[in-house]
């Protein structure tokens, strides 16, 4: 599986002026490519390749491998641009505008590593930067084959994001953890784990309350507050799911699951029915990268996720089937079931996930419960 850690590079003032000059050459020479690619249709690597390659060659100061990371770069935005639906289908394409603090894309021949060290290329040739590496990188570090990166400016400096080949753990044998999603609660497990959602609830109401206010200001100052609002709270939750999925996996290794139910996300916005506080928090939750987070955590540890039709799991209760109104946070069903409603429905996923399972002709993984 593929991997991407940031590194914090300790640069100096002469590298930090090398590496500005290499960004707004890199962006140069991007944005001569994009004029190709949007006059002709072409997202294509190897056509843009043919058509760009000696033109931004002889405008630019590029060597040749940088321009092929360019080409690259623009044939990926606009591929991205193409896969969502957002190019004319006449005319020649919307331009796409690289700004010189935008990435720097590398690949293996412009780069490498030696311990803590980062040889770049540069337009002047190569110089050595040591890398801050956190016991989280250097771990990765020594499992991963080194891939393609990108150099990024932020406000604290300049990091590398790099992709790396991780080996996927070794297959596990064993039952079905399942784990529903929700708004009142992050998570909740099948063996009775429940991930409270209460304080990353109001910090986000909070934000939203703050960024109105500012947003009804209007001023420049008000904007730019905004901008710094908006990275926080992204880094915020970026940080809760990073601590919720890594729970999650850890959960499931202890009682030796193989596999883990999750519900699949589709239409979740429309299914849950909510007054329009609550919707605008759900058009903000962050589902999708929390299950992408608790994938390829359990990828790692060689546990597969599965992911189910949810339709009334929450509802169901999960000893005898039966379709029962839940109220607040506990369902009560007449066959003498109480259990917490979000436990209860992830106890239903687990099942669900088993059923799955048996279907492909996997037995005896029985369901991982509380």
């Amino acid at each position: 599986m593929q991997r991407t850690i940031s590194i914090k590079l300790e640069t100096s003032p002469e590298q930090r002026r090398a590496l500005i000059e290499l960004a707004h050459e890199f962006a140069q020479g991007c944005n001569l490519v994009a004029r190709f690619a949007a006059e002709r249709r072409i997202t294509n690597r190897v056509k843009l390749h043919h058509l760009a390659y000696y033109p931004v060659r002889e405008n630019t100061r590029l060597g040749s491998q940088m321009v092929c990371n360019a080409i690259r770069a623009v044939a990926g935005a606009y591929k991205a641009l193409k896969a969502n639906k957002r190019l004319p289908k006449d005319g020649p394409f919307t331009d796409i505008v690289f700004g010189g603090r935008g990435a720097v894309h590398f690949d293996k021949r412009t780069y490498s590593i030696r311990g803590e060290t980062l040889s770049l290329y540069t337009l002047d040739g190569r110089i050595q930067v040591p890398m801050r590496l956190g016991e989280f990188q250097r771990a990765y570090l020594d499992r991963g084959i080194p891939k393609e990166a990108k150099l990024v400016q932020k406000p604290k400096g300049w990091f590398f994001h790099l992709v790396l080949d991780v080996p996927v753990g070794k297959a596990r044998s064993g039952g079905t953890l399942g784990v529903d999603l929700g708004e009142n609660n992050i998570a909740a497990t099948s063996t009775g784990k429940v991930f409270g959602g209460g304080k990353l609830r109001y910090d986000r109401d909070r934000y939203l309350a703050l960024r109105r206010r500012l947003q009804r200001n209007g001023s420049q100052s008000a904007k730019q507050l905004l901008k710094r609002i908006s990275g926080r709270e992204r880094r915020h939750v970026t940080h809760v799911n990073h601590e919720v999925s890594k729970a999650i996996v850890t959960e499931a290794v202890r009682v030796g699951a193989g596999v883990i139910a999750l519900e699949r996300l589709t239409h979740i916005r429309k299914r849950i029915k909510a007054g329009k506080r609550l919707r605008s928090r759900l058009h903000r939750w962050a589902w999708a990268q929390l299950q992408g987070m608790i994938a390829y955590k359990a990828e790692a540890m060689g546990i597969e996720v599965l992911y189910v039709n949810p339709a009334y799991s929450s509802q169901t209760c999960n000893n005898c089937g039966q379709i029962v109104t839940r109220k607040r946070h506990t369902l009560s069903c007449s066959c003498g079931n109480r259990a917490h409603s979000d436990v209860n429905a992830a106890l239903n996923l687990a099942r669900l996930g088993e059923t799955a399972v048996s279907s492909r002709g996997v037995v005896n993984r029985p369901d991982v419960a509380a």
